[in-house]
């Protein structure tokens, strides 16, 4: 009997080796999640369905029960959040070549190489109105779609081809980059390089994947114009560290909201959440020490489950290549990976994790320096990217915040109040912080927390600046 294959690459399935219950249909989570994207194809999108979608929910919106209130201009501010963007890049890209979020590449892998004929991958989209449409696509290898040949696209048209894609392209730039920044930025600047690209267009490939190649090759030119690679942090004089060996700091590492994830990737069912895995910040730390190619190729087939030879064209390199930096990343990426995490399965916080983090965030707001100590493995490491300080162990990090916290010391910062997030699939907590003789709370950090498996405290925290807040939906003051 012949083997079991994989739908979507065509490799062979594991054995079971005598296991009993469900099989797997794919071979990796890669695999499952591509499978997935490719059966939730985003649906048609017009500026003029936008508007009309936004007056529709304005005329609908009442004023009682205030619960009905709050949803209603929750989803008409999603709408009108949503066109603004296709606003903002039809004027962007009506505003070329000016309109550039980045420099010019500083590498031949820019838009001059996306421009490049096909099968080089740069492809000009059907237009929004005809994505998607049975008369007009046809079945690629794999399931995805492919546009059929159209005529050119204006900016306001292209804008909200684009839009339809935007959250995973973010997702991907991030993945590449860390920064939450750069992603959003990179982004823009992929749209204005598949607008510049767009006569190149021939169909034999979907607007995801050309874009997809677009972004990958704008975040390749960033890192190889920035060349950035972790340090180690060093000690800060007159600060007790601990006794730990001191973490990799990597200055740039941002954390991404769960509620701008691609609703294949955010309301996934329980089968296919492995995806998120890819978002943890263990694992983008992890990915941040990896050449920028190594970097892509694992990216491009680990993460967002592409065949080697779908990567090796994204790359333009050849599926050889491919497959010896695959080799060399892999096993580099477990190197900066905890013991504990070899591979990308989903860890998916439990009632008990959240429990801690009440507990956690009650603390906070109570001053309970001992309740905080509790909730804190012997071990925990705490982070503050981009700054300098660092710490192992639970006694340095309570010698740390012990004077910020007493209210009788002269270091007291004052009183705290926290709300919940969701950073990178991984629990979060906004800190505000009202400082003495004032009556606002203001932002003050945003901490991710980690949890050891099978452990209910906390074993790190990696703490951002608040600037970041209104990306996660947290307002600056309360």
């Amino acid at each position: 009997m012949a083997a079991e294959v994989c739908p979507v690459c065509g490799e062979p399935l594991a054995a079971r080796a005598g296991r009993t219950g469900r099989g797997s249909v794919y071979c990796s989570a890669a695999c499952r999640q591509k499978a997935y994207r490719e059966r939730h194809q985003p649906g048609a999108l017009t500026v003029q369905g936008l508007i009309d979608e936004i007056g529709r929910r304005a005329g609908q919106l009442t004023p009682q029960p205030p619960a009905a209130l709050y949803t209603g201009v929750t989803e008409l501010a999603t709408a009108i959040a949503q066109l603004k963007r296709v606003a903002r890049t039809a004027r962007d890209t009506a505003a070329e070549p000016s309109g550039s979020v980045t420099p010019a590449p500083v590498t031949e892998h820019g838009s001059a190489r996306d421009a490049a004929a096909e099968p080089g991958g740069s492809v000009t989209p059907a237009p929004v109105t005809q994505l998607g449409s049975a008369r007009d696509t046809a079945a690629e290898p794999g399931g995805s779609v492919r546009p059929a040949p159209v005529t050119e696209l204006d900016e306001t048209d292209f804008a909200a081809l684009t839009e339809q894609y935007r959250r995973e392209i973010q997702v991907h730039c991030y993945r590449m980059t860390g920064s939450y920044d750069e992603a959003e930025d990179l982004v823009q600047e992929t749209f204005l390089r598949a607008w510049r690209a767009r006569d190149g267009f021939q169909g034999r490939a979907s607007a995801r994947t050309w874009l997809y190649r677009i972004a990958t090759n704008a975040c390749l030119d960033l890192l190889r114009r920035t060349a950035r690679r972790p340090q180690r942090y060093e000690p800060v004089p007159g600060m007790h560290h601990g006794d730990g060996e001191p973490p990799a700091r990597i200055t740039w590492l941002q954390p991404y909201p769960d509620d701008e994830l691609p609703v294949a990737e955010r309301e996934l069912p329980e089968s296919a959440g492995e995806s998120r895995e890819t978002l943890e910040l263990v694992l983008l730390a992890a990915i941040q020490h990896l050449p920028a190619r190594q970097r892509a190729a694992l990216v491009l087939r680990d993460a967002l489950g592409l065949t080697a030879a779908e990567t090796a064209e994204a790359l333009e390199t050849s599926v050889a290549s491919v497959n010896s930096a695959l080799q060399r990343a892999r096993p580099a990426l477990r190197e900066h990976l905890p013991g504990d995490r070899a591979d990308w399965r989903a860890t998916e916080p439990t009632r008990q994790q959240q429990a801690v983090l009440e507990r956690y965030m009650a603390a906070v707001e109570r001053l309970d320096l001992d309740t905080m100590t509790a909730l804190l493995t012997e071990d925990v490491v705490l982070t503050m990217p981009p700054n300098p300080f660092w710490f192992t162990g639970r006694d340095a990090l309570v010698d740390f915040v012990r004077v910020s916290l007493d209210p009788a010391s002269p270091a007291f910062l004052g009183h705290w109040r926290s709300l919940p997030a969701r950073a990178n699939g991984q629990l979060a907590v906004g800190n505000y912080v009202r400082r003495p003789g004032t009556s606002v709370f203001r932002a003050q950090v945003l901490d991710v927390l980690r949890f050891e498996e099978g452990d209910e405290r906390i074993a790190e925290i990696t703490s951002f600046e608040p600037h970041l807040f209104p990306a996660f939906g947290l307002p600056l003051k309360l």
